[in-house]
């Protein structure tokens, strides 16, 4: 690196610190790269660095966030994201995906794949490797349901176990507004393919489509 480059500064999100152990040894000896500081979430992260080039993203945190609102949270930053995962939930990966992360590498990949991974997102490119396509690529029953925000707040709310009462409340509508959004958001998986009849349907497809998180997972999964 000659004296007129500056060093891509990289974060980490993970709420377990091993990788984050992990990532610093690899990232250490790089003089093109300064790993800036890790956090277990990205609100975290983005108060204490967010002038950051790179985010390696963990695909499950713990504090209710899914990886397509982190992603969406760090890209509106101007931030690249690399996803770093075991590889083992393929519609969390399409929903990073659908949020714009540049790609994602597995936790057992090699020293050089995650460097090469971290210097092409901060390059703007995507890092395209076998599991990423196959995630993306490999469920043709997962078209993209394009959900308003109001429609988004309503399946999230009913699909966690809401009424149509309650999510009316929260919204400040009646619950006869309620049911039609319901109607309509039905309507829309049902035209891509995605039949819901049932509230389990619904939170089912909220957790595909990246708009409520996975169910929480036990420390040290």
């Amino acid at each position: 690196m000659t004296e007129s480059q500056t060093a891509v500064r990289v974060g980490m999100v993970d709420d377990h610190p091993s990788p984050v152990w992990g990532i610093d040894r690899i990232l250490e000896p790089q003089a093109d790269l300064d790993f800036v500081c890790a956090a277990a979430t990205v609100t975290e992260l983005l108060t204490t660095a967010a002038d950051l080039d790179v985010v390696i993203l963990d695909l499950r945190l713990n504090d209710g966030t899914t990886p397509r609102e982190n992603v969406e949270r760090l890209t509106q930053r101007g931030i690249g994201t690399v996803v770093y995962t075991s590889g083992e939930h393929p519609d969390l990966l399409r929903s990073a995906a659908r949020a714009g992360t540049l790609g994602v590498v597995l936790k057992s990949a090699s020293e050089d794949e995650i460097l090469d991974a971290v210097r092409a997102a901060a390059a703007g490119e995507g890092v395209i490797t076998t599991e990423w396509a196959a995630a993306v690529d490999g469920d043709p029953n997962l078209d993209a349901v394009d959900l308003s925000p109001q429609l988004q707040r309503v399946l999230t709310l009913y699909a966690s176990g809401g009424t149509s009462t309650s999510v009316g409340r929260e919204l400040g509508v009646a619950p006869d507004t309620v049911n039609e959004y319901l109607k309509r958001i039905r309507q829309k998986y049902a035209d891509a393919g995605r039949p819901t009849h049932t509230k389990l349907d619904l939170f089912k497809r909220a957790v595909e489509d990246g708009w409520l998180p996975m169910p929480h997972r036990a420390r040290g999964e």
